[in-house]
């Protein structure tokens, strides 16, 4: 299982802080599953889908790039910009 924490905007747009998938392969394959997967919007009328382009990702706690391999037991951070940061 890979763990995955929401914050911000993702977190709104995901309407949980985290989750936990079965995933291995490339992080760009584990977005497109969770942007199909999870389709509501934030009060703003963002998906998660539409919220990952702009964000940062942490694979246990080191900065990676959309093809990036996920493995069963990493922690991945999802991290839009964030206000006056």
């Amino acid at each position: 299982m890979v763990t995955i924490r929401y914050f911000a905007a993702a977190r709104a747009a995901r309407g949980s802080a985290s989750e936990q998938v079965e995933w291995q392969g490339p992080l760009a394959g584990l977005l497109q599953r969770l942007g199909a997967e999870h389709t509501q919007r934030t009060a703003g009328g963002l998906t998660l889908a539409g919220i990952f382009p702009r964000c940062s990702f942490l694979l246990n706690g080191t900065r990676v790039d959309a093809d990036a391999q996920v493995q069963p037991g990493d922690q991945l951070d999802v991290l839009p910009p964030f206000a006056g940061g």
